[in-house]
């Protein structure tokens, strides 16, 4: 073989290697991560996430979903959105972004196992979890509500501590979902405000209202409530019968990342067996059912999930939020 053949076929291979999934350079470089999870979950999942890919460095903002909503829109009017990966509360917020252009479409994302419905058609965001919101109540209450439209008792005036859907992605959801319906509507809310209901900031008031006796009632998501009470917390959990909104905790990429490779390892982290069984490990019931169940989800408990139209949703969302803060202040 002659020298310049030799040189070409060196070449060619070269070139096969490289193409070769099982030689593709590793994520590595900074990886922006805007998130609503608590913060000891974020910490949790960037910590797994920097043991899988070693190179990447993670850095994050946190806090509620409509203040991550808040400050990324403010980076993108002034041309400069600093986020490479979004993991926030709810598919709305998702929606209105993938509305607007900004998410990158992951057509070789794994989404087989995962559960129906839980990720966008078109592959620009993915569930990593359920998460219900139901009644928590403290143990030494003198009612336990059952429906929705229990929380309307006059008994319970005075009781009920909530989550602003002003600051919480899943309270946002909740308000539109229930709104939206004939059985509750508008008609719960101004209940809720005759029995002076408190909204306060985030899921993390309402269970310490609940659990210290501040409040006796509270509208709260489900793994907060059960992992308090296996940690001794006074607090019982409520399905209630017309069912429980939820979201879904979906992760996506923007178009605008700055490091396209590890913002989608981060979504194949996520969506891994073990980035779903870190979930469960949270706490969580898990996106991929097939990595089991949360120990604090007694056995052959059947979850009603209220069913929810995101897209209307989306279009109803900042008018139902204008009314909210009307009645209940911000």
């Amino acid at each position: 073989m002659t020298q310049t053949r030799r040189s070409l076929v060196i070449a060619a291979l070269g070139g096969l290697l490289a193409a070769s999934p099982a030689f593709a350079q590793e994520p590595a470089g900074k990886l922006v991560l805007y998130t609503s999870q608590p913060e000891k979950d974020a910490a949790q999942t960037t910590a797994a996430f920097k043991k899988a890919y070693p190179k990447v460095e993670v850095e994050i903002f946190r806090s509620g979903t409509t203040e991550v909503m808040g400050k990324l829109a403010a980076e993108i009017s002034a041309g400069q959105p600093r986020a490479d990966v979004l993991l926030i509360a709810d598919a709305a917020s998702m929606e209105i972004l993938k509305k607007d252009g900004r998410l990158l479409a992951y057509a070789g994302a794994k989404v087989d196992g995962l559960q129906p419905g839980s990720f966008d058609a078109d592959k620009t965001y993915f569930g990593s979890k359920l998460i219900t919101t139901g009644i928590a109540v403290n143990t030494g209450a003198k009612t336990r509500p059952i429906s929705w439209n229990d929380l309307g008792n006059p008994e319970l005036k005075g009781q009920i501590s909530m989550p602003s859907p002003l600051y919480s992605g899943a309270a946002a959801i909740m308000l539109s979902t229930m709104t939206a319906r004939p059985d509750l509507g508008w008609k719960l809310f101004e209940q809720l405000k005759a029995n002076e209901a408190v909204a306060v900031r985030g899921n993390g008031a309402v269970l310490r209202a609940v659990a210290s006796g501040e409040k006796t009632y509270g509208v709260l998501v489900d793994f907060m409530a059960f992992n308090a009470k296996a940690q001794g917390s006074p607090v019982e959990f409520i399905f209630p019968k017309e069912g429980a909104p939820a979201v879904t905790e979906p992760v996506a990429v923007l178009k605008t990342t700055k490091n396209e490779a590890a913002a989608k390892a981060f979504v194949d982290f996520i969506l891994s067996d073990e980035g779903q069984k870190l979930a469960l490990a949270m706490g969580y019931i898990p996106a991929k059912p097939s990595v089991g169940s949360p120990s604090w989800l007694p056995a052959g408990t059947k979850i009603n999930v209220m069913d929810s139209d995101i897209a209307a949703v989306v279009k109803a969302t900042e008018a139902d939020k204008a009314r909210f803060a009307t009645m209940f202040g911000n």
